[in-house]
């Protein structure tokens, strides 16, 4: 079991699951505290995405979700990834000082969901994300959440157990993911047995790290 690292002294604007109209407005970021470092969480829009970066100059790091609407329609009507921000998924980045490791969808409720996967596929991705990480992560960026308080009531969104099995082997401070929406009603932070502060970022958040 790798060591967490303790990230420290930086502020994170999360994101995740609907275009909040405190942050998609012309003034944005007025009436926002400065933040380090956006982490988007999953089922935002790519042009979302792109505006967010366009008027922030820090890093927007990004995992897609279980509707994978992140791609955006360029000027010959293909569906490109978004410009200007990172994706994380099956991935270790660092920005501002922060290594993120990143895994998105959701675990698999329907046929034929593009942003869905089966067991099989989140253990063998997840383990060999885990393996990337075996220098230690700080966060781990989510679209589903693991087992345990934050997971849903209905099948579609439940608690995933890979991604629990990574938060035992890779302790990270901390896990950030989407896919709870408030009529689950406030699920918002909790800290797990192993010491990881566990975030939803459904909607906006400005949060302390």
């Amino acid at each position: 079991m790798a060591p967490s690292r303790p990230a420290l002294g930086r502020r994170v604007l999360l994101l995740a699951d609907m275009v909040h109209p405190f942050v998609y407005r012309e003034s944005f970021p007025s009436g926002v505290p400065d933040v380090d470092l956006v982490l988007a969480a999953g089922d935002l829009p790519g042009s979302y995405l792109e505006f967010v970066a366009s008027k922030l100059t820090v890093p927007v790091v990004y995992v897609h979700g279980n509707h994978a609407n992140e791609k955006v329609t360029d000027e010959e009507d293909r569906r490109v990834p978004p410009r200007g921000v990172i994706a994380a998924h099956r991935r270790v980045v660092e920005e501002a000082g922060i290594r993120i490791a990143g895994w998105g969808g959701a675990p698999r409720y329907r046929q034929g969901g593009p942003g869905q996967y089966s067991r099989a596929e989140a253990r063998w991705g997840l383990g060999l994300l885990a393996l990337k990480a075996r220098r230690g992560v700080d966060v781990l960026l989510t679209h589903a959440p693991p087992l345990g308080p934050h997971a849903g009531q209905d099948f579609a969104h439940r608690g995933d157990p890979d991604i629990t099995r990574f938060l035992e082997r890779r302790t990270p401070s901390v896990l950030v993911h989407g896919h709870i929406h408030e009529y689950e009603g406030k699920k918002l932070e909790y800290v797990d047995e192993r010491g990881t502060r566990v975030l939803n970022a459904y909607g906006y958040r400005i949060v302390d790290l």
